[in-house]
């Protein structure tokens, strides 16, 4: 890759959440001369991660290869960073997205992704959290899942699979399928299910 042409950097910052924390980091990109192209922000616990994926020149990459491990020890930061390339990517012939709210227990988003896994697809995005019970309701895992197929056409065997799984765990669960068409034309199907306890 030629110097000229815009250079890209995948950071994570882990740390103790505190006001300002997200602010100074932004703050230290941008006085390198990055952009910030796409991130991520979650609280696990009393931590904080920050994912970032940021372009700029090569004089600005290697700006903030260089400057950016200091600034994360005056933070108390855990810092790594990966060069990439932002290749743009085609959207894939089918998407599924699926929730699922189900009584939490040990291995249930293992099985879940395994779900996916065994239907040939690939996990792009995955959020849980856990809420706690009552003397009522026990507590409850939360899950959103967006995976990608590389083949297009029928969904009806992982949203078989999937109604099944809902149905073992005890989980309500929705499942959405996006077929995209030639030309980049959407068609969101139908393919939604819900499992009642």
């Amino acid at each position: 890759m030629s110097q000229s042409q815009p250079h890209h950097l995948v950071i994570t910052a882990l740390g103790v959440d505190r006001p300002g924390i997200v602010n100074a980091i932004t703050r230290h990109v941008s006085s390198c001369g990055c952009n910030i192209e796409d991130s991520r922000l979650a609280m696990l616990g009393d931590e904080f991660t920050f994912i970032m994926l940021l372009s700029g020149s090569w004089n600005a990459i290697n700006l903030i290869e260089s400057t950016l491990p200091l600034k994360g020890a005056e933070l108390e930061l855990l810092i790594v960073m990966k060069r990439t390339q932002a290749t743009p990517r085609r959207p894939m012939p089918t998407t599924v997205r699926i929730q699922v709210e189900v009584p939490d227990s040990a291995h249930i988003i293992e099985r879940f992704t395994n779900l996916l896994d065994s239907q040939q697809m690939n996990i792009a995005e995955l959020v849980s959290r856990t809420q706690a019970g009552n003397d009522s309701r026990p507590p409850q895992l939360y899950i959103q899942m967006t995976a990608h197929s590389p083949v297009s056409g029928e969904a009806s065997h992982v949203e078989q699979a999937f109604n099944q799984l809902c149905t073992e765990l005890g989980a309500q669960g929705t499942m959405s399928v996006i077929n995209y068409l030639p030309h980049e034309e959407k068609m969101e199907s139908s393919h939604e299910s819900t499992e009642s306890r």
